[in-house]
């Protein structure tokens, strides 16, 4: 009887060390928002109204000098998923699935680190390149998953867009482009979220929301936002608040002259521009602007709804909350209207960290970050172990305003025929044809090459670039 007991009591002891280690360990909430700039009310820009992740920022920290790792939606994520640079393309993660099923050794992933650390990990919406993370014509083909060993599901219901590729792409009711008809490039159609795209994936990662609340294990939910990725669609009254607004005059506006990583917006120009060019048209380029503005509070409306489900369902002091945007967006600075270009607008983004009990709530970092960081942030912040592949650093310290080893922080970027450097004061930019650029922005900012009046400046960012990435490389 005694030894009957003993073993009852030892295993219910047993078992409520184990419910008190999964009570203790905090969620996760990335939240991946598409082509965002970082101009946000929380971030000094006043036209633009987005309450919501500015009560994100008013709980947590922002990073004021964030850069992600490429100008292009796959070759970014693949930097956020694995904590390595890497692809440089929109197939990295696709490639790295390629290299896992041949056997080849690959770098683990941020979802599928967690899950092997006992949480539940969900994505819903675009969060690695393809919403819902399936290849095929459609992007719907179970036998081609873009990020393996990773999710336990990972959602993205189509709706009246028919299919992930088509929600990508969606404008109102279930409009998809279409080879045959151009679409607009931008539109605010009356009616509620639901008649876009972010609408309807928001009320699926709410409902995931609600489920992994009502389960026993930690999760990783990831929700990605469309908006504001081409084409500019919102519902109007996103719109409605910006018609009167008087925008700031666009900075550097002509194209630069010399060798650059400048292009010709290609990907804005295929859509249905009404016969206009935002670099010839002052109030068409105001337009585009507005549209843009619109959207970007039409992605913060559903970061809003996501904080309110969580303090509805008592996670929000049990839950480690990420803003992150995958790249930035020329809104005709250097004369370009998209990414992909290795200038500041396409490689800054916003980066907001809030977790339970931060002890700098509401301030900025100015320091010089990277979206590769962000992986062993979450391991240390949960408590987890880290994988050796990871490139970044935890950012931990800088959240809890500590001095580091580390004065000096760089970021790495890249495309498939260059790299950058940016440090605190510069940016260096080697091509593979041997051609430099430096830009100080101390001085002109990103106007002025001024690569061979200061070698020795050249000589001293490139070696460290040389040193933490090949220039032909990866």
């Amino acid at each position: 009887m005694f030894r009957v007991l003993t073993v009852t009591v030892c295993a219910v002891l047993g078992l409520c060390s184990s419910l008190r280690a999964q009570d203790a360990s905090l969620n996760v909430l990335l939240i991946c928002v598409d082509d965002l700039r970082p101009e946000l009310n929380c971030y000094g820009v006043d036209y633009i109204q987005s309450p919501h992740i500015d009560r994100l920022a008013h709980s947590g920290t922002r990073f004021t000098r964030h850069y992600v790792q490429a100008p292009t939606c796959g070759a970014s994520r693949f930097a956020l998923l694995t904590g390595c640079y890497g692809g440089r393309g929109n197939e990295a993660l696709f490639q790295r699935a390629r290299d896992l099923a041949a056997g080849r050794r690959v770098p683990p992933n941020l979802p599928g680190w967690f899950r092997n650390h006992g949480y539940t990990t969900v994505a819903v919406g675009k969060v690695s390149h393809h919403p819902g993370g399936l290849g095929g014509p459609d992007w719907n083909d179970p036998q081609q998953v873009e990020l393996p060993d990773s999710w336990d599901r990972q959602v993205l219901p189509a709706g009246p867009w028919q299919h992930p590729r088509g929600w990508m792409h969606g404008l109102a009711h279930g409009e998809i482009r279409v080879p045959q008809r151009p679409m607009d490039v931008f539109q605010a159609l009356p009616g509620g979220d639901e008649i876009y795209p972010d609408g309807l994936s928001m009320a699926a990662a709410l409902e995931e929301l609600d489920a992994l609340a009502a389960a026993e294990k930690p999760f990783f939910l990831a929700c990605g936002i469309l908006r504001p990725h081409l084409p500019f669609g919102a519902p109007e009254r996103y719109l409605a608040a910006y018609r009167d607004v008087q925008l700031p005059p666009i900075p550097h506006p002509s194209k630069p002259t010399g060798q650059t990583t400048w292009h010709a917006s290609g990907e804005f120009n295929r859509y249905h521009r009404w016969g206009r060019d935002p670099n010839t048209d002052a109030a068409f380029a105001d337009e585009v602007r507005r549209h843009y503005a619109a959207c970007v509070s039409y992605a913060d409306a559903q970061v809003g709804r996501l904080i309110d489900r969580l303090h509805q369902r008592g996670l929000w002091e049990r839950t480690v909350v990420v803003l992150w945007g995958d790249h930035g967006w020329h809104l005709g600075e250097h004369a370009v209207w998209g990414k992909h270009t290795l200038f500041e607008e396409s490689l800054r983004s916003p980066l907001i960290i809030r977790y339970p009990g931060l002890p700098r709530a509401g301030e900025s970092v100015e320091q010089v970050v990277q979206t590769v960081d962000i992986f062993p942030t979450l391991c240390e912040l949960c408590d987890l172990p880290l994988p050796s592949t990871v490139t970044g650093q935890s950012l931990v310290p800088a959240l809890r305003g500590e001095s580091t080893a580390e004065t000096t922080r760089y970021a790495i970027s890249y495309q498939p025929r260059a790299e950058t450097i940016r440090s605190d004061r510069f940016r260096l930019i080697v091509h593979q044809n041997g051609h430099r650029e430096l830009y100080d922005h101390a001085a002109a900012g990103e106007t002025v090459n001024v690569a061979d009046q200061h070698p020795e400046w050249v000589r001293e960012l490139e070696q460290v670039l040389l040193k933490r990435i090949s220039v032909r490389g990866n």
